[in-house]
């Protein structure tokens, strides 16, 4: 049986009229600028199932654009989202598509940096404001962002995954969740910890030496 919180009752303190299409939109793209960084000059929003039909009614282009540019569901700013990213210089545009076995709530972000590359979020907003990113940049995966999540990427070798804990139980860090799959010999891992994953940690990670691929998203708002 799933248990509910408060916020699956009363629902997220938010501008617009839905938690689902402005409120979880607004998360979705504010995780996603987390995961891509700031290097961006232009982001294209492929619009799935209900977010297709209904975006420009329920406020969701200007939810998705208000989270790329950093602002929470409850930000008063998100009603200018597309004034602002106009005034940064960042090239908005959003399509209709179909995401397949995604959930309705669904976008793919893409994001294009000065040089012309390219990468990209897919998420849903699932109800009440709550979030499930499935994949990023082609690698499937399974976070909500309610806690905070380390993604990494590796040449898959005998003890890397015991050389990660290590590094983050000798930082106090506690593991809620761990997922570990592999495509060939890279192997993605996507970890839920109890707090906080700071720079020096990421910094030690970093180190071992057949990691390439290293992302720490901390939760996105107080909810």
């Amino acid at each position: 049986m799933k248990e509910y919180g408060v916020f699956d009752v009363l629902g997220p303190i938010m501008i617009g009229p839905s938690s689902s299409h402005t409120a979880g939109a607004a998360r979705l793209g504010k995780i996603a600028k987390q995961i891509v960084g700031e290097d961006f000059v232009k982001a294209t929003f492929l619009l799935h199932g209900s977010f297709a039909k209904t975006y420009k009614g329920h406020g969701t282009d200007k939810a998705l654009v208000a989270g790329i540019l950093g602002m929470d569901p409850s930000d008063e700013r998100i009603k200018h989202s597309l004034e602002i990213a106009e005034k940064k210089g960042i090239v908005i545009q959003f399509h209709e598509t179909d995401l397949g076995y995604e959930h309705p709530n669904s976008v793919k972000i893409i994001f294009e940096n000065k040089k012309g590359d390219t990468f990209y979020i897919i998420g849903s907003s699932i109800g009440g404001g709550s979030i499930l990113i499935t994949d990023i940049d082609g690698t499937k995966v399974e976070f909500t962002g309610n806690l905070p999540t380390l993604i990494l990427k590796y040449d898959d070798r005998k003890g890397s995954v015991s050389r990660i804990s290590t590094i983050l139980s000798s930082n106090s860090i506690n593991i809620a969740t761990m997922k570990v799959s592999r495509e060939g010999k890279i192997a993605t891992m996507v970890l839920e910890a109890d707090s906080e994953i700071n720079e020096t940690v990421l910094k030690e990670i970093s180190n071992i030496e057949h990691i390439f691929y290293i992302k720490a998203v901390n939760p996105i708002d107080k909810r």
